[in-house]
């Protein structure tokens, strides 16, 4: 049995409680919470200022950001795939994501200096396997997508670290902090991408 079911302005047919959950999963994909971005010039002057004690919540910061943000992107592609399975379309492999980073251990590890340069390179390596992974899964799943993968050289940025005796990782740093923020805006317009072609196709059964 039909039933008339709805949603803001719009009206569905729900012909059984699998499309009703379907529907339910699209709206609640719309709604995942954006991710919070870290400004470095404002921590890097706070560090200045306190003697290097801000460095301490901004990496905190930076990990915290890191596990959100792939917390939530296994959520979206769990979501994509229910969407697919929906569709009865070919569904991808769902990607392995970096493991999650204790924020309070490796945030304290910071004051033996070395854990700083460790961190930074996780952050460096993590990214840019996401990106990777992320942009292979939608290739799958979506051709229309919008999605590319930022040029990450950790090589470089290891290469002037050395070069400069350590004080390079200021500017890997630097750089990371900024491709994270470049990740997370266009992870916000990539999300309503995703949502709009699942919206189209769904209306268009």
């Amino acid at each position: 049995m039909e039933e008339l079911i709805k949603f803001g302005h719009s009206t569905i047919i729900i012909n059984s409680l699998d499309e009703l959950m379907f529907n339910m999963e699209t709206h609640k994909f719309t709604s995942l919470k954006s991710d919070k971005k870290v400004w470095f010039s404002m921590w890097f002057l706070g560090a200045i200022i306190t003697f290097g004690i801000a460095l301490f919540p901004m990496f905190y910061r930076l990990i915290e950001n890191r596990n959100k943000h792939f917390k939530k992107e296994e959520t979206i592609e769990k979501q994509v795939i229910n969407y697919l399975q929906h569709q009865k379309k070919t569904v991808p492999k769902i990607n392995k994501h970096p493991h999650k980073m204790n924020r309070k251990i490796w945030t304290a590890a910071i004051i033996f200096v070395i854990p700083v340069f460790i961190i930074t390179y996780l952050l460096s390596k993590d990214l840019a396997m996401h990106e990777a992974e992320q942009d292979n899964f939608l290739a799958q799943a979506f051709p229309e997508r919008i999605f590319m993968a930022q040029t990450i050289p950790i090589k470089t940025y290891a290469l002037i670290t050395i070069v400069t005796l350590g004080f390079g990782i200021i500017y890997w740093l630097y750089k990371i902090v900024n491709q994270y923020n470049a990740h997370f805006r266009a992870h916000i317009q990539l999300e309503k991408k995703i949502a709009s072609l699942m919206e189209e196709k769904k209306n268009g059964e």
